[in-house]
């Protein structure tokens, strides 16, 4: 099974580096020298990752051929695809591979149907469930502790645990203000 690690961002220096958004919660396994990556656009590759460092937080590849600021620069926005046994599963407990979270069913505490995880999108402060409702409507649910209240394998779906207004309309309002004080 294929599972997308990392993208690549711009050159960094004269010499073929390239930033990289990691995409892995095991960049150490995934991203380390030696490991050949597929890519998409697959002309780009495959990618035998040279070298590899962090700078100011953040992750610097050399991939072995790229040996100028105008080759790195060339894989800008390339994908890196790593080959994963469908068995494996994370280090950690609560870790999940996005293959594994695709197509689990959501639900409330209640066991209300709310849809199905069609997409898992990584973004900078946390990941997010995309979420297909019954109704062919999306609703995006936040990949945090205080809101996936479970995530079942074995029956196939995630319970939720939404604030108001995350996946209705129904927001509560709350002010600070008491409307009976007049000026």
């Amino acid at each position: 099974m294929q599972l997308v690690v990392a993208r690549v961002g711009r050159a960094h220096g004269i010499k073929g580096e390239v930033t990289v958004e990691v995409r892995t919660d095991e960049p150490e396994l995934r991203l380390a020298p030696g490991a050949v990556l597929q890519t998409e656009p697959a002309t780009a590759g495959p990618l035998t990752i040279e070298t590899g460092r962090v700078h100011s937080g953040r992750l610097l590849l050399r991939f072995e051929g790229v040996k100028d600021r105008n080759a790195a620069e060339a894989l800008r926005n390339t994908l890196l695809i790593a080959e994963v046994d469908p068995s494996e599963l994370p280090e950690e407990e609560d870790e999940y591979y996005d293959h594994q979270l695709i197509d689990l069913d959501v639900v409330l505490e209640d066991g209300t149907e709310v849809g199905r995880i069609t997409e898992i999108s990584h973004l900078p402060s946390q990941d997010l469930f995309i979420v297909e409702r019954p109704d062919g409507s999306e609703v995006m649910i936040p990949f945090v502790e205080e809101i996936v209240a479970e995530i079942d394998l074995e029956e196939q779906r995630c319970v939720i645990t939404p604030p108001p207004g995350l996946i209705d309309d129904r927001a509560e309002i709350v002010s600070s203000r008491d409307n009976g004080d007049q000026d």
